[in-house]
């Protein structure tokens, strides 16, 4: 379940009623470079039974700065400092430790965290790592999908669904069969956020593993 901590950066929107879902994460990449909100986070296995909850606060600047606490039911810190992602479990007392392309690639926060636009009139890191489509409306939400163009990004498709100008829910599907659903509050965009928050320097005492 922790892997999916990453999923969480998927914030966005803001452009006229009207418009689809894919306008919106277009606006929102070009409009907005930190967001600031309250999550919580329901993992339902393949079979259904027993969903795990967590429930935290994440952060990105972007480029390639990001910031996700879970709070409860136990607490795990993920910090990527637009080099490097740390993942901080204190009951464990260590830290996994990756460079930032290999621990996001075409990973749902790579929606979010990376460049806007294209270098030298290429393609944006957004239309170059998924493939995207109007899903619709559904449960009073307009829905957009995101489905990885590589094979070994972890999950199958990934759904924002918005309420006018914000983004309210999310949802992941694994290769396992596995769903995420993650729900947004308190939603701010271009708050003030300081630098300090995008970097992490391990606890005396703890395991370090990775690079």
């Amino acid at each position: 379940m922790r892997r999916f901590a990453f999923v969480a950066f998927c914030l966005l929107a803001v452009q006229t009623v009207h418009a689809g879902a894919i306008d919106r994460l277009h606006r929102f990449l070009e409009t907005t470079k930190t967001v600031r909100a309250d999550f919580a986070q329901i993992v339902v296995a393949k079979n259904g039974k027993r969903p795990q909850q967590s429930s935290g606060v994440m952060m990105f600047s972007r480029p390639g700065k990001f910031r996700w606490q879970i709070e409860r039911p136990y607490s795990q810190l993920l910090v990527g400092d637009g080099e490097k992602v740390w993942i901080y479990d204190p009951d464990l007392r260590q830290v996994t430790v990756k460079k930032v392309g290999a621990a996001l690639g075409s990973s749902p926060v790579a929606l979010l965290v990376g460049d806007s636009e294209g270098k030298n009139g290429g393609k944006s890191a957004l239309e170059k790592n998924f493939t995207l489509r109007e899903a619709g409306e559904r449960e009073g939400l307009e829905w957009l999908e995101a489905i990885p163009k590589s094979p070994d990004s972890g999950f199958e498709r990934l759904q924002m669904g918005f309420a006018g100008s914000d983004l309210k829910a999310m949802e992941l599907f694994d290769n396992f069969g596995q769903t995420t659903t993650l729900f947004f509050t308190h939603l701010e965009r271009n708050p003030q956020l300081a630098p300090a928050l995008f970097r992490f320097t391990p606890p005396a005492g703890v395991d370090v593993i990775g690079e």
